[in-house]
C-alpha cells in the first residue's frame, strides 16, 4: 500500500516510524516531512492544507491511504476532498473537526452530551469579557476560541493576567478575536486518546503532557516539552468513567448532528475529586503524545488507523506493551517567543545508541550534511524501560548525548508519576 502523511513534525516522524514498520506499507511518503522523518519515508514539498493539491499530488502518485497529522488540514476540509476523490484518509471531516477549531463549539457539544466540563462563558467584544471578569471570585481559564498551536490558553494566577490574556485574544494575537473564560478546575491533567469510527470508539492509550515551559509547570504555556504513558491517575476504572461519561456521548452527539466523528480524538482532561471532567477536544494525535503511545503499542498502528477509517473498529484489537514511555522535547532557547534556526545539532547517533531510546525529529532540516535546527520544538528523545524511572533516566542520558548549546529543555518531565510512585 502507498501512503502519504501530512505534517512535518515529531508527531509525524512518530506516526511514520509506526507505520513504515507495517506489512501492508510498500511505499511511505510525508510532506512536508523533516530530517528524521526522510530516514523512513520519501518527503515531498506539498501545500497541505489544499486539499485539491493533495489530492491532485495523491492521484498522480498512485496514494492508497492518506493520514493527516496536524490540525490546520483537518480544519481546512482536507479530509473531505480526499474522501470525495475516492481517496482512503484518516482523519475527520472539516465539520467534524471543530471540536478542535472552536472551544465554544466543544462547550455547546459537552452540554448537549451530558459531559462533565468547566463552567464557561463565550465573548465576542472585549468590554464584555473585562465585565464577566470583574464578577467573578476567583482568576479563571482564558482561552482563545480558534486554533493556536497550543500556545492560545492562559491559566491565569491572578485577575490582572486574566486581564492582559482577554486583551492579547481580541488585539488579534491567537487569530479570530473570540474569548472563552472558564472557572479553573482543581486535580491532575491526563490525556486519553480513542479511536473512532463515527459508531465504535476504541481506547487508544492515556498519557500526561507539560505544557509549561519551565520545570516545576512554570512560565507561559508551548505545544508541550514532554509526555509519558501510561498516565498513572487513568487507572482501569477512570478510564472506563471517562470513556463513558465524556468521550462515548460526544461521538455520539457528533453523529446525532450529521457531522460523524471518523479518526483519533484526543480528550484532555482534569481529574477532579468529582472524577473526570473535559478540559478540551482535539480531533488528532497529541504532540508529544504520540510519540509515546507508538513505542507501547504492540499491534499494527496503519492496519488500526485503516480499521477506523473503513467503519471496523469493531473488529479492532489493540495490544500494548507494558513498558512505560516517556518523551523530552529539545526545543531551540527562546521558545514559546522568538527564537533562532539553523543551528547544528550533534551528537544524535550517540543519542540513538542508548538502550530503549528512539530520537524524533520535529522542527529539523538537513543542510550542508548537518542537521539543523528549523523550528521551535526540534526533538522529541524518548525512551522506554521496565520503569517509568528507567526509561526517564534513558533518555535524560541520551538528552546529555546530544550536543546542542542552542537548545531548552525540562529536566522534570514525569515528577508527577515518579512522585506518587515514592
Amino acid at each position: 500500500m502507498r501512503i502519504l502523511i501530512l505534517g512535518g513534525g515529531g508527531r509525524e516522524h512518530a506516526l511514520a516510524w509506526a507505520v513504515a514498520k507495517s506489512r501492508a506499507c510498500t511505499a511511505l511518503f510525508c510532506a512536508p516531512g523533516n530530517a528524521g522523518i526522510a530516514e523512513v519515508a520519501e518527503c515531498v514539498a506539498l501545500p497541505v492544507e489544499d486539499g485539491a493539491a493533495v489530492a491532485a499530488w495523491c492521484a498522480a502518485n498512485r496514494i492508497e491511504f492518506v493520514i493527516v497529522g496536524p490540525e490546520a488540514p483537518l480544519v481546512a476540509g482536507v479530509a473531505d476532498v480526499l474522501r470525495a476523490a475516492g481517496i482512503g484518509v484518516f482523519g475527520p471531516s472539516a465539520a467534524a473537526a471543530e471540536l478542535e477549531a472552536s472551544k465554544a463549539f466543544t462547550h455547546a457539544v459537552a452540554s448537549a452530551c451530558g459531559a462533565p466540563m468547566a463552567a464557561h462563558a463565550v465573548f465576542d467584544e472585549a468590554g464584555a469579557a473585562r465585565a464577566y471578569l470583574a464578577g467573578l471570585a476567583a482568576a479563571p481559564v482564558v482561552k482563545a476560541d480558534g486554533l493556536a498551536a497550543g500556545k492560545g490558553v492562559v491559566v491565569a494566577e491572578t485577575m490582572a493576567e486574566a486581564e492582559a490574556a482577554v486583551d492579547a485574544i481580541f488585539a488579534g494575537a491567537f487569530g479570530t478575536p473570540r474569548a472563552v473564560i472558564e472557572e479553573r478546575l482543581i486535580g491532575e491533567e491526563a490525556s486519553l486518546f480513542a479511536l473512532s469510527d463515527g459508531v465504535t470508539v476504541v481506547p487508544l492509550g492515556s498519557a500526561q503532557d507539560h505544557k509549561r515551559v519551565g520545570e516545576g509547570d512554570t512560565g507561559p504555556n508551548t505545544g508541550g516539552m514532554g509526555a509519558y504513558s501510561p498516565a498513572p491517575v487513568m487507572t482501569a476504572a477512570m478510564t472506563q468513567r471517562a470513556m463513558a461519561e465524556i468521550v462515548r456521548p460526544a461521538v455520539a452527539e457528533m453523529a446525532h448532528r450529521g457531522t460523524p466523528f471518523v479518526g483519533v480524538l484526543y480528550a484532555g482532561l482534569m481529574i477532579t475529586a468529582e472524577g473526570p471532567k473535559l478540559i478540551e477536544f482535539n480531533v488528532r494525535f497529541g504532540d508529544p503524545e504520540a510519540q509515546v503511545l507508538v513505542l507501547r503499542l504492540g499491534s499494527d498502528l496503519l492496519e488500526a488507523l485503516q480499521a477506523a477509517a473503513e467503519g471496523r473498529l469493531a473488529e479492532l484489537t489493540l495490544d500494548w506493551r507494558p513498558e512505560p514511555a516517556i518523551t523530552v522535547v529539545m526545543a531551540a532557547r527562546g521558545y514559546p517567543g522568538a527564537y533562532e534556526t539553523g543551528s547544528e545539532i550533534r551528537g544524535l547517533a550517540e543519542a540513538r545508541a542508548i538502550e530503549g531510546v528512539t530520537v524524533f525529529h520535529a522542527g529539523t532540516a538537513e543542510r550542508d550534511g548537518a542537521v539543523r535546527a528549523s523550528g521551535g520544538r526540534v526533538l522529541n528523545v524518548s525512551a522506554t524501560g521496565t520503569s517509568l524511572a528507567e526509561a526517564r533516566a534513558r533518555a535524560y542520558r541520551a538528552v546529555d548525548a546530544i550536543d546542542w548549546p542552542e537548545g531548552i529543555w525540562r529536566r522534570d518531565i514525569a515528577w508527577r508519576a515518579l512522585e506518587r510512585s515514592s
